[in-house]
C-alpha cells in the first residue's frame, strides 16, 4: 500500500510539472493581450475627450467618434470569444498529456517492473533459528539441485559445501568446495573451509593436502581468523609448536577476538609452550576438564540398532564453534555405557574441555559407521553442563530425519 500511495503522488507530481507551463503559457498570452486593447481603447477615448475640450472637435463630430471607438470596442469583445474557445480547444493537449504520463508509467512498470516486488512483505526471510533439521535438509536438496543446472557459480557451490558441513556429510561438504575454490582459488576463507572439511572426511588430522591448502591461505590473507587458527593446529599435529604459537598469537592480538576463543587458544598456546620445552607436568594440568556419566538407549528405538552399530559419544561448546572437544567411539552393544570425557580426547589443542565454560554432551548411533550424521541414526543430547561435570546422563531417544 505505501508503495501505490508512494506512486501515485509521484505519478500526479510529475503531470503538474509538465501541465503547469502549458497552461500558463496559454493564459498568459491571453490576459497580456486584453490588458493591451484596454490601455489603447482608454488611450483613444483620452484623446477624443481633450479635442471636445480644445474645440478641435464639435458636439455632434464627438459623438460619432465616440460611437464608432464603442463599436469598435464591441468588435474586439466579439473577435475575442473565438480565441478563447480556440483555448478551450487547446487544452485537449494538456489533458491527454496529463492521461499519457500516468498510463505509459503503469505499462512501463507492468513491463519493466515486478508486481511480485509488492508483496514482500507477505514473504518475510525465514528465521534460520527457527528452521526445522528437516527444512535444512530441503533447502540443502533444492541448493544441490540448482547447481547441477548452474555448475559455474561459485557463491552457490561455496553455500552448498558449508550447508553440508552443517549437515555432517564430509565428503559431499569438501566435494561441493573443491569446484568452487577451482573457480574461486584465491578466496582464502573458502581454502580454510575446504581444508577442514578434509580433515573432518579424514579423521580430523590436518596433514597432507589441508595443510598445504592453509599454507596457500595463509600467503593469501595472512590475518583471517579462521585460516590462522587451523594454521595452528597442522602445526601442533606436526609438532611444530613454535609455528603453532606464532599462529595462535596472531590471532590472539586482533581486537574482535575474545570470550570463550580467546580462553581456549591461550590454553593451546600454555600446551605449546609446555611441550616445546618437555615440560608435561605443565601440560597436564593446564588441561583439568572432565565430564562423566552414563549413555542409554531408549527401550522404543532399540530394535532399530544392531548390537555391533557404532556409537560415537562426544562433548561439544554450547556456544560457539559446532567441532566436538572430545570423542570416544564405542558399540551399541557395550550400552548402557559409563562414559568419561576429558582433554586428552580432543581433536584440536585449542579446542578442549577446559576451555568452554558449558558444554553439552552428545551420543549419536551411526547406521553407516561414519561420523556424518545420516537419516536413520539415533540421537540424543544432555542439557548443557559445565566442565567438571559427573552423573550426566544422555537418553538417545530421537531419530535423525
Amino acid at each position: 500500500m505505501a508503495f501505490l500511495i508512494s506512486a501515485a503522488v509521484l505519478l500526479l507530481l510529475a503531470v503538474v510539472i509538465v501541465l503547469r507551463p502549458l497552461l500558463k503559457a496559454r493564459t498568459g498570452a491571453a490576459v497580456a493581450r486584453d490588458k493591451a486593447n484596454i490601455e489603447i481603447y482608454r488611450d483613444q477615448f483620452g484623446e477624443l475627450e481633450n479635442d471636445l475640450k480644445s474645440g478641435l472637435l464639435g458636439a455632434e463630430q464627438f459623438d460619432r467618434a465616440r460611437a464608432d471607438l464603442e463599436r469598435r470596442v464591441l468588435e474586439e469583445t466579439a473577435s475575442a470569444i473565438e480565441p478563447v474557445a480556440g483555448m478551450r480547444r487547446g487544452r485537449g493537449v494538456p489533458i491527454a498529456v496529463a492521461m499519457l504520463i500516468p498510463i505509459a508509467a503503469v505499462l512501463l512498470y507492468l513491463r519493466l517492473g515486478s508486481l511480485e516486488g509488492l508483496d514482500v512483505g507477505k514473504h518475510a526471510a525465514r528465521d534460520a533459528s527457527s528452521m526445522t533439521a528437516g527444512q535444512f535438509q530441503e533447502m540443502t536438496d533444492k541448493l544441490a539441485a540448482r547447481m547441477r543446472v548452474n555448475p559455474d557459480d561459485a557463491e552457490g557451490w561455496t553455500m552448498l559445501g558449508r550447508a553440508y558441513r552443517a549437515l555432517e556429510r564430509f565428503q559431499d561438504a569438501a566435494d561441493a568446495l573443491r569446484k568452487a575454490a577451482a573457480l574461486k582459488p584465491d578466496d582464502a576463507d573458502l581454502l580454510a573451509d575446504l581444508a577442514e572439511a578434509l580433515a573432518l572426511m579424514s579423521g580430523r588430522t590436518l596433514a597432507g593436502e589441508p595443510t598445504r591448502l592453509l599454507d596457500r591461505a595463509l600467503k593469501l590473507a595472512p590475518d583471517n581468523d579462521k585460516v590462522l587458527t587451523l594454521s595452528g593446529s597442522a602445526a601442533f599435529e606436526r609438532k611444530d609448536y613454535g609455528a603453532a604459537i606464532r599462529h595462535w598469537e596472531a590471532l590472539l592480538r586482533q581486537p574482535e577476538v575474545s570470550g570463550e576463543l580467546a580462553q581456549a587458544l591461550r590454553a593451546g598456546i600454555a600446551e605449546a609452550k609446555a611441550l616445546s620445552t618437555g615440560n608435561k607436568a605443565v601440560t597436564a594440568k593446564s588441561a583439568p576438564g572432565r565430564v562423566s556419566g552414563t549413555i542409554t538407549l531408549d527401550a522404543a528405538l532399540g530394535a532399530r540398532a544392531a548390537p555391533e552399530d557404532t556409537v560415537f559419544v562426544y562433548a561439544r561448546a554450547a556456544q560457539g564453534p559446532r567441532m566436538p572437544l572430545a570423542v570416544v567411539k564405542v558399540q551399541v552393544k557395550d550400552l548402557p555405557y559409563n562414559f568419561s570425557l576429558d582433554d586428552s580426547m580432543s581433536m584440536m589443542p585449542e579446542m578442549k574441555l577446559s576451555a568452554f565454560n558449558e558444554v553439552i554432551i552428545g551420543a549419536r548411533v551411526s547406521k553407516s559407521g561414519s561420523p556424518q550424521s545420516t537419516a536413520g541414526d539415533l540421537e540424543g543430547a544432555s542439557a548443557t553442563v559445565k566442565p567438571g561435570a559427573v552423573g550426566v546422563a544422555v537418553a538417545i531417544n530421537q531419530v535423525v530425519r
